[in-house]
């Protein structure tokens, strides 16, 4: 079978790139990553990907004179990349509906924490201030509307005593790393449809254990 040929869009370093990189490495995989560009021609993660033997392309958007602009180039280099599906990783563009409709159901994006709660920036900060006692991360289908759509993959992560920012971001992104190239490959398999803007996943089994935070063991005479 045909890997789904796929691009990945980042802003940065590239961390979760990385780890949908390393995931296709195995030519098992059911995706390929053919591109990766980015909007910030310094981003790190260019050269992670150009190591890695994958065509990189910066676009910078502060080459254009507004966002209509700058998507009709992404759209173009993707076009001729002959991409398939789009991943979001860490892209720190706002895409506009326009865009979303030319990729509808071909683009996804990961976010840090269990959407639809904590949208948004600075959501490690915004969930110790809340005093959860989980978080995680989300890998969706893009919608127009920031940090929406179907959700495919989800990671969950406890919030431990003494944790800052830093701490907690750490443990959600080791999530991201192993949720993400999953999401990618429960896509890229065929085992994903969409059913009133909710993700059906052909065979797939959820957990059955209760996770307990925090738990001193007396959860379990309950």
């Amino acid at each position: 079978m045909a890997r789904l040929k796929t691009a990945i869009l980042i802003s940065g370093r590239g961390s979760n790139m990385q780890a949908l990189v390393d995931a296709a490495a195995d030519t098992d995989y059911p995706a390929e990553i053919v591109s990766v560009i980015s909007n910030v021609p310094e981003a790190g993660g260019l050269e992670r990907a150009a190591q890695a033997g994958i065509s990189t392309t910066a676009i910078d958007h502060r080459d254009f004179d507004g966002r209509a602009s700058f998507e009709n180039a992404l759209h173009a280099e993707l076009t001729e990349a002959g991409v398939e599906l789009v991943c979001l990783a860490g892209f720190m563009r706002l895409l506009t509906a326009e865009f979303v409709e030319r990729w509808f159901d071909r683009m996804i994006n990961i976010h840090p924490s269990l959407l639809p709660a904590f949208k948004g920036l600075q959501t490690h900060e915004r969930v110790l201030a809340e005093g959860v006692r989980f978080t995680g991360c989300t890998v969706h289908f893009v919608r127009p509307a920031m940090d929406a759509g179907p959700i495919i993959v989800q990671g969950a992560v406890p919030v431990l005593p003494g944790d800052d920012a830093d701490s907690l971001a750490a443990r959600v992104l080791n999530a991201e790393h192993r949720c993400y190239p999953h999401a990618l490959r429960l896509v890229a398999n065929g085992r994903t449809s969409i059913v009133d803007e909710t993700v059906i996943v052909d065979g797939a089994e959820g957990p059955t254990d209760i996770t307990v935070n925090p738990d001193d063991g007396a959860s379990q005479r309950f």
